[in-house]
């Protein structure tokens, strides 16, 4: 029975594939399997068409109410099917790809790792949506907020060192992720070489040989920083400078979309909200 459900599903979508080849302007029925693709969507015009999306996903607020088709490693291919896509738009590292290609359904692999892969993804998407100069309005906005959030930037912390990290297991943002080219923009100094990947699990004693001025990061992993070994005694811990996200803004920051104009912004407010290094000694 689930074989003929799952049978059933694709002779759906071929038939709403073949549809729409013969219409001049076909229905677009998308399933995002990645919140940064789920974001960057709606920003180009085209939320309405979202049919699914990962469960991840949770801006705009709008596709709460969507289906959720699992995440990254456990994309449920069965349900995609159901939804009858016509285009899965996922990453380079989900497993679903194969899987729905061999179905016949329409795959869209996107990266952003960099500011330079966000643009180029924005761009493809807004090709193959219909909405080349909505793309290129909203590159033009998003360098536009971060040379904003850059002229907001206090003097006293640029050139700061600063650490940021990730994830658990001391997941950081090296300098050449698009993470730390943000940080970059606002005049700081990334202590993670891009020489170890652009998001790599460092070593702690790292941060021991290499103090940073600032640390960012998920209050969820950070909170209790100081109970890692010798990181009581980093000056960043020491004198509070610490830019603990909660879920929601740590979620702004991590997704390489179209918001990331924003999460700068958003750091800058966290960075002049620290207290005075001076007032701490």
């Amino acid at each position: 029975m689930r074989s003929l459900s799952i049978a059933f599903g694709v002779a759906l979508w071929l038939l709403s594939g073949q549809a729409a080849a013969q219409s001049s302007q076909p229905v677009w029925r998308i399933v995002t399997l990645a919140p940064s693709l789920t974001e960057a969507v709606c920003a180009l015009g085209r939320c309405a068409q979202l049919v699914g999306t990962d469960r991840h996903s949770t801006w705009p607020v709008s596709v709460l109410a969507l289906p959720k088709v699992g995440g990254l490693e456990d994309a449920q291919v069965e349900r995609i099917v159901t939804l009858r896509p016509n285009l899965v738009l996922l990453g380079p590292r989900s497993r679903a790809g194969e899987r729905l290609q061999a179905l016949g359904v329409p795959v869209m692999m996107l990266d952003a790792r960099t500011h330079a892969d966000l643009k180029r993804m924005l761009a493809r998407l807004g090709d193959a949506l219909g909405e080349p100069t909505r793309a290129t309005e909203l590159m033009a906005r998003i360098d536009s907020e971060l040379d904003a959030a850059a002229g907001r930037m206090p003097a006293a912390l640029r050139g700061r060192t600063v650490y940021v990290e990730v994830g658990a297991g001391s997941s950081a943002a090296s300098e050449k992720s698009f993470i730390g080219e943000t940080v970059a923009k606002l005049g700081l100094v990334n202590v993670v070489s891009g020489d170890l990947g652009l998001f790599p699990r460092i070593n702690p004693e790292l941060l021991l040989r290499r103090p940073p001025d600032i640390i960012i990061g998920p209050r969820a992993t950070l909170a209790n920083v100081s109970y890692r070994p010798g990181w009581s005694a980093l000056p960043a811990v020491r004198q509070q400078q610490m830019c603990l996200l909660d879920t929601e803004r740590m979620d702004l920051l991590s997704r390489p979309g179209p918001r990331l104009g924003e999460a700068a912004q958003m750091l800058v407010e966290c960075l002049k909200a620290l207290p005075p290094r001076e007032s701490l000694r």
